[in-house]
């Protein structure tokens, strides 16, 4: 898979994240838990956002972002147009972290261990899209769940 590929890929999901959170009639509902789920579908945004700007954007693109992982799980209300500005400010990011890579560098060793062995930065990259689509099916789920 080349960089332009992994770039489509992303920036597809991620606008389709956009559109599960627009589908949401009421903004409150967004951060909703019912019965067992334990995520809001605002939470799990919160997760995708700190999970690419870490994995991408920190350790490939070099951004100096820092992740306060608990807060994706805590934090709660933030306004759905701040969500989607930050979801396009990740499209952004992951475009200007991975158009440069090289075919090369794609097959580098990516540069900190997040598996039990090392794996190329490519390895990764397909790895992020496999969580994000996971995450974004999630979102799906809860939005039909709770009747939007």
């Amino acid at each position: 898979m080349n960089k332009n590929e992994l770039i489509q890929f992303f920036e597809r999901d991620l606008k389709q994240l956009i559109t599960e959170l627009e589908l949401y009639s009421k903004e409150e509902n967004i951060w909703r838990v019912e019965k067992n789920i334990s995520n809001s579908a605002g939470n799990l945004t919160l997760h995708i956002i700190g999970n690419l700007h870490t994995f991408i954007g920190k350790e490939i693109g070099k951004t100096g972002y820092v992740r306060h992982r608990e807060l994706e799980f805590t934090q709660k209300n933030v306004p759905r147009p701040k969500l989607i500005k930050a979801i396009n400010e990740t499209i952004e990011m992951i475009r200007k972290s991975l158009v440069g890579l090289t075919d090369e560098e794609l097959k580098m060793d990516y540069p900190i261990m997040k598996f039990p062995k090392v794996e190329s930065n490519e390895y990764l990259l397909v790895h992020l899209m496999n969580h994000l689509s996971y995450h974004l099916g999630q979102i799906n789920y809860h939005r039909r769940l709770i009747g939007e």
